[in-house]
């Protein structure tokens, strides 16, 4: 056997035993949903800002659930889903809806009604849900191509790039057709980040131009609605679709509404069939949504007005660990950083859920406040109906003990 030959697994060997970190790193934006252990006891306050997906739902709407008159709604007899859908449709200003199980599968439902043709092609922020964890369904599902252009810091894209990356000439044969624009309102990555109306506007003014359809996925788009003092309609007239997320903020335990034209929604009712979406009695469901969607909103207000709270107390602790940047708190979702380097998120948020004497002592209780570890070093809180203005007042002692415990052990280090 030659030396050369020799050489190939030499240095394969040395890979494998000089560069483990690289081999099990995982990237925080790839993977930041977890299960941490949960501390039980009457001395254990716990304040869940892991997502608004935590939330649970109260004693009206679990009552609206019991007493819902229901039917067969794949024979679309159930007039507790038809009214739902109304109702959505009337507050999106579109012309119909649909209740789907899922905000992945309304998107992917969206992506295949628009993207008729497989090798048809979606142009996405490259930070959005749709691209980043929603598993690749357009094309792993749907057959659909994906374009991607850079998703800045508000969560809006550059139109001019997005106009370069519009394919020309269809039927050319290099090439797929650009159908389909997607955006995100708010932007779960950028951090519940607002899209201006102006942006939306000029966006549909150029896909008009191009003949582009455009999709927003709208999973907090009530947030958006709340946070710019309109109504829903007044930021869905710029989009030709739209999946509002009923499980998140809004509270209902299951389900999301996809609105859009009469056309777009007969089509999505028989995509929804295909990916074993369509549901019986699912009134039972659709009652929770109605709640959602008359009472909920409006109460959102609170939850913005908590992060904001957290956010410019993070800003004031002593000794000062925290870093924010308040003009990027829009609506209820923060991402801050550390200013310590020798304090990781995954480390400050295991801190954080974590509890020992010295705690109970200075603050009377145990508290444990979860959060993830997010993008770019970051750390991602998010509130919701769940999270009370107690409980925010509980998560900044938490974080500002937690602070002091940090620079009473860097004392003791030097």
């Amino acid at each position: 056997m030659s030396s050369k030959a020799l050489t190939i697994p030499a240095r394969l060997l040395r890979y494998c035993f000089h560069k483990p970190r690289r081999v099990f790193y995982v990237d925080p934006v790839r993977l930041y949903y977890g299960s941490p252990q949960v501390v039980t006891g009457s001395a254990v306050r716990t304040v869940d800002l892991r997502s608004d997906t935590v939330t649970k739902p109260g004693a009206a709407m679990r009552r609206a659930m019991a007493e819902a008159e229901v039917g067969d709604d794949v024979f679309g007899e159930d007039p507790t889903v038809n009214e739902l859908q109304k109702i959505a449709a009337d507050m999106f200003g579109m012309e119909a809806a649909l209740y789907v199980p899922t905000g992945t599968m309304s998107n992917l439902i969206a992506v295949m009604v628009h993207c008729r043709e497989r090798g048809d092609e979606m142009i996405v922020g490259d930070l959005s849900h749709i691209h980043v964890y929603e598993q690749g369904g357009s094309a792993q599902l749907a057959g659909v191509h994906s374009a991607t252009v850079t998703t800045l810091s508000d969560g809006t894209f550059d139109l001019d790039q997005l106009i370069s990356k519009i394919r020309h000439g269809y039927p050319d044969p290099h090439y797929p057709r650009s159908r389909l624009v997607c955006v995100e309102n708010t932007h779960n990555i950028q951090g519940g980040r607002v899209l201006p109306l102006s942006f939306l506007q000029e966006l549909r003014s150029v896909a008009d131009n191009f003949g582009l359809t455009v999709h927003m996925d709208g999973a907090r788009v009530m947030n958006a609605a709340v946070a710019l003092g309109v109504q829903p309609s007044a930021i869905l007239q710029h989009c030709h679709s739209v999946s509002v997320c009923l499980s998140k903020g809004l509270g209902a335990p299951v389900g999301t509404m996809l609105g859009g034209s009469k056309d777009f929604i007969q089509r999505a009712v028989r995509t929804r069939k295909a990916l074993g979406g369509g549901m019986r009695q699912s009134g039972v469901l659709a009652a929770a949504g109605k709640i959602a969607l008359s009472d909920m909103i409006g109460r959102m207000k609170e939850d913005h007005r908590n992060t904001k709270s957290f956010a410019q107390a993070l800003l004031q602790c002593d000794p000062p660990m925290y870093q924010v940047d308040l003009t990027t708190v829009e609506s209820n979702i923060l991402r801050f950083r550390l200013r310590d380097a020798h304090m990781s998120p995954a480390e400050f948020c295991e801190r954080m859920a974590g509890i020992d004497e010295e705690e109970v002592k200075a603050l009377g209780q145990g508290v444990q406040v979860l959060m993830f570890p997010h993008v770019g070093g970051t750390v991602r809180a998010v509130w919701h109906l769940g999270i009370s203005e107690e409980d925010t007042q509980l998560a900044i002692q938490k974080a500002h003990f937690v602070a002091h415990q940090h620079k009473l052990k860097s004392i003791r280090a030097a």
